[in-house]
């Protein structure tokens, strides 16, 4: 059964596993290795389940004697010869193949290092030393302290897949009144949720760069979660970054660039934490394929190891995790790869020395839905709640926490204080957020209507309250509630506005766009008949004929392409077509409009058309789920035959546009040069309101100010080694190097002199703007190191550490368990055995915290402003439009790091900061850029902290990276 399968029949409940039980050890004898040692992990099975009949036993010898019916013994001789020389053979055979089963054995063993590369951290830091998060801990520590050891470990451990109404859930403390808690996709909307905004995808609000825009549209995000009922929305996303521009999840992210990444994902977290809804920052880290991404799901038994350097890792894939935290991110969800051959979710530097010490990070992590690959060892790295709580496969009931959590803690393996501060941390997540004023979050039932008003697994208005369980139960479960907002509140207008500012104009030759909705314009006059022929060309200019919800999680390209796929999908409320939008703002007693939505012309066909309109796509998503062979895209052209179409269609056409709806980069170099070419539109994935949008900018009701978050090269190629999908296993445990280190997207095209075809930050405006008079202002002298880190002064929470009584684990006496739902509770004290327990190496080192640590988000001296930058900007051309005032910062050269003696290279040039600005024809405005200690540092390897180097610093502002007209000196 695949996992797309599992998804749907979930939905109905009947999943019934097949496989058999997998390799797990006790949490309480659980090995001291950072996971679940990876050569004793089960063997892969195939995505189907299937597994061999068993073997029969040996046939007695009459039933060997049967096989020769009446022949004498005499005349079996020759028989009985050519039997042994069988079975001579066989034993041959045999033994070749349990050589290569020994060979494969040793390769398994040896397909990655034991313990991984990654060096170990411990133990994890307390939560709750930090002001902003103060009162929440005082008030989530008298509430822990009050808590049993199951209530403790129900509030870290998910009640299993579907077992409940949201994709992710915890059961309640009650005897303290902490709730259960309600997970829910995601960074687009409500995943599996009724009544409830389509958003433009994340790499369309990336390509706003429209700051106010982006918090705007997260707040929506936050209320729409908060009226349903969900506590945690699993967004935004952060990683992938978009190393690899086929990556299949790019979208979901905001571009290509660690600090546009940053920037619009603490808007994004702003937004919703505003409305009380905890936000989660994922996936980390350095998750940035779908092949590999999950042991087995690939049919290797290993999740792909991304490895990468001290200095890659924190300035370019970790900045945005630092932004998030910055702000006061809740929850970080860790992710299902290894980096440097350790697993995410139990790679206790990650988790333990930078997300919590480092970076200061003061929520709770959780783990992907069955990223967790061990159960002590996940605990001791920084795991603080396991999602979805099943074990190594979709829907085990054996969870790796749950019971055994339980277990681990009575018999001594996992440290009191460590489950206490697990607790604390989600307990202090909720109080931060203020989940606890029941005005915003009413009690249960039958005090209140608390819960979630809507269920992820069926659409029906009665439904099993435990859908993934044996329980029969049904209730209302789904109330049909509106969230979208009503009136001028109605978030499709804010969708609407998003999904247009990030619509990119790359080409306009002649100003062929704005187009009149007449049609004619001075420029081009009637002909004989008078009415202006318009063709629209492409399927993804209509609707999927079945509906915008027609293929589960939006796994399909059929109508035009609004989103991805995936978890971080949503069902459309509705999904407006070019077509519709076209139709509607055309004055029809002037404009003929043929509509042609196939890619696939008549032989003999020929245009006649003024202006052809072709919309083609291309699109990807999450590793469960494949449409025609692609997860990852297989390559950057457009797909279903749309290259062809546009130069059939510009063959006979003399005014073509092409509007393009992706995922992320599209190779253009088929027909982008071709004379009757005239326009090109970059639309993205713009939600429900995608016709509306794309008619915004066609028609110039708003001027075209998207502007490139990622590059767009001539072939994939030119993104160098490092941007290539690896699409083939090179081992059991598949290995990534991230050998260009900084230099992804455009520094990589920077560095490498290669010209793209448009440059990141690149975007045509229908009004021209002027940049003059750049001044560097400075507002803190240069040193090269930030202030000591800060004297903690707030202690964390204290709890007892005596183990409680194992009495107090076991089941109630009178207790229903259901089906593969997961419980805090053992069976018998009998189960709990003391001992000595192997804690990982380095577990009882003395740990020196992080110089560049003390703050949330770092170092609070690394976020001193150093450089004010301010330029004019003009509007110079014809009317109102938005530039992007873009400020580049390049390193100076022969940089030495007097640590290691060793000479540091830098990117041409690194985005630093930008502002969007709106302005009037004629006007002229005042706009200024602050750049922070870490804009203007690179991370020393040798010193572990931020350094700022000797010489001159180039700042550089313009309106891409590659138009940069201003420039200066620090």
């Amino acid at each position: 059964m695949t996992r797309a399968a599992e998804l749907a029949s979930s939905r109905e409940g009947l999943l019934d596993h097949e496989a058999a039980r997998p390799y797990r050890r006790s949490l309480g004898s659980d090995r001291s290795s950072s996971e679940l040692d990876l050569d004793e992990l089960p063997p892969p099975r195939s995505r189907g389940g299937w597994s061999p009949s068993p073997s029969r036993g040996k046939k007695s010898n009459k039933e060997k004697e049967k096989g020769y019916p009446g022949l004498p013994k005499a005349k079996r001789k020759g028989g009985l010869l050519r039997k042994t020389t069988c079975l001579l053979i066989m034993s041959i055979l045999l033994g070749g193949l349990l050589g290569l089963i020994a060979m494969a054995i040793w390769v398994w063993r040896k397909a990655i290092p034991l313990d991984g590369q990654s060096p170990p951290w411990y133990p994890s830091p307390k939560g709750g030393t930090l002001a902003p998060w103060e009162e929440s801990y005082k008030k989530a520590a008298a509430m822990v302290s009050k808590m049993s050891l199951p209530e403790k470990v129900n509030i870290t451990t998910g009640t299993g897949w579907s077992q409940d109404l949201c994709v992710g859930n915890t059961a309640p403390a009650n005897g303290v009144g902490f709730p259960p808690l309600c997970l829910q996709d995601g960074p687009l909307g409500i995943r599996l949720a009724d009544h409830a905004t389509a958003w433009p995808a994340g790499i369309t609000v990336g390509a706003t760069w429209n700051k106010d825009l982006i918090y705007k549209r997260g707040r929506a995000l936050g209320l729409e979660h908060r009226l349903k009922g969900v506590n945690v929305l699993l967004g935004p996303s952060m990683g992938p970054l978009g190393r690899m521009p086929a990556g299949g999840r790019n979208w979901e992210g905001f571009g290509s660039d660690p600090v546009l990444q940053g920037i619009a994902s603490a808007q994004t977290i702003k937004g919703i934490q505003d409305e009380g809804v905890m936000a989660t920052a994922k996936h980390y880290v350095a998750n940035e394929q779908e092949h590999f991404r999950q042991a087995n799901e690939w049919l290797t038994p290993h999740a792909i190891s991304s490895n990468i350097d001290d200095r890659a890792l924190h300035e370019v894939y970790l900045w945005p995790f630092a932004d998030s935290i910055r702000v006061g991110v809740a929850s970080v969800m860790c992710s299902y790869n290894m980096v440097n051959n350790s697993y995410a979710c139990g790679n206790s530097k990650l988790l333990n020395g930078i997300l919590k010490d480092e970076l200061g990070f003061q929520g709770f992590v959780q783990s992907d839905w069955l990223a967790q690959r061990s159960g002590v060892a996940s605990a001791l790295a920084g795991l603080d709640m396991t999602m979805p709580g099943d074990g190594l496969y979709w829907m085990d009931g054996d969870s790796l926490f749950g019971p055994h959590l339980t277990r681990s803690v009575l018999n001594g393996s996992l440290p009191v204080e460590r489950l206490d501060d697990m607790a604390t941390r989600v307990v202090a997540a909720w109080y931060q957020l203020g989940q606890d004023d029941k005005a915003r979050w009413p009690n249960l039932p039958p005090e209140g209507d608390g819960r979630p008003n809507f269920s992820s697994w069926t659409n029906d208005k009665v439904g099993k309250i435990h859908p993934g369980s044996d329980d029969p139960t049904t209730a209302v479960v789904n109330q049909f509630i509106d969230v979208q907002g009503q009136g001028k509140d109605f978030h499709g207008r804010l969708a609407q506005q998003v999904a247009a500012e990030g619509t990119i104009l790359v080409k306009n030759e002649n100003n062929v766009l704005p187009l009149d909705p007449k049609g004619w314009t001075d420029q081009y006059q009637p002909h004989g008949t008078g009415k202006y022929k318009v063709g629209v060309f492409g399927e993804d200019a209509g609707s999927n004929p079945n509906g915008p919800n027609d293929c589960p999680d939006r796994a399909c390209n059929v109508g035009t392409l609004a989103s991805g796929w995936g978890s971080g999908a949503v069902e459309f409320p509705y999904l407006v077509p070019p077509i519709e939008a076209l139709e509607s703002t055309f004055d029809l007693g002037s404009v003929d409009i043929t509509a042609t939505l196939t890619n696939d012309l008549p032989k003999n066909w020929h245009s006649g058309q003024d202006l052809c309109l072709v919309f083609i796509n291309s699109d990807a998503g999450e590793g469960y789920i494949q449409w025609n062979g692609i997860t990852d895209r297989n390559d950057l052209y457009p797909q279903k035959g749309g290259d062809e179409l546009v130069k059939k269609v510009a063959t006979e056409c003399l005014q073509t546009v092409v509007v393009v709806h992706a995922v992320g980069p599209v190779v253009l170099e088929r027909w982008i040069d071709l004379p009757n070419v005239k326009a090109v539109i970059l639309a993205n994935l713009p939600g429900e309101e995608s016709g509306n949008a794309i008619a915004d900018v066609l028609f110039g009701r708003v001027d075209a100010s998207g502007r490139l978050p990622y590059t767009v090269g001539k072939s994939m190629s030119e993104y160098g080694p490092g941007g290539q999908v690896m699409y083939k296993p090179n081992g059991l445990a598949p290995q990534q190097d991230f050998k260009e280190g900084l230099l992804i997207d455009y520094r990589h095209f920077d560095k490498q002199s290669i010209t793209p075809r448009y440059e990141f930050g690149f975007g045509l405006s229908y009004t021209t703007f002027t940049f003059s008079n750049l001044a560097l202002t400075t507002l803190k002298p240069k040193s090269p190191f930030p202030s000591p880190r800060p004297e903690g002064t707030i202690l964390p929470p204290t709890y007892s550490t005596d183990i409680p009584d194992p009495s107090s684990a076991l089941f109630p006496k009178i207790f229903w368990k259901l089906h593969k739902r997961i419980y805090p509770y053992i069976d018998s004290t009998k189960e709990i055995k003391t001992g000595s327990y192997p804690y990982p190496t380095g577990y009882n080192d003395q740990q020196v915290p992080s110089p560049a640590g003390g703050g949330e988000g770092g170092n609070p001296s690394l976020y001193e402003e150093h450089i004010l930058v301010s330029i004019d900007l003009k509007n110079t051309g014809p009317r109102t439009g938005k530039q992007v005032v873009q400020v580049y910062v390049s390193f100076p050269e022969d940089v030495i790091d007097s640590s290691t003696g060793s000479k540091i290279e830098f990117p041409v040039r690194v985005l630093r900061g930008f502002e969007k600005v709106e302005l009037a024809a004629g006007d002229t405005t005042r706009v200024e850029v602050r750049l922070t200690r870490r804009d203007l540092s690179y991370w020393s390897v040798g010193y572990q902290n931020w350094v700022i180097p000797d010489g001159d610093i180039v700042v550089a502002v313009g309106a891409s990276s590659r138009d940069l007209p201003l420039s200066g000196t620090w």
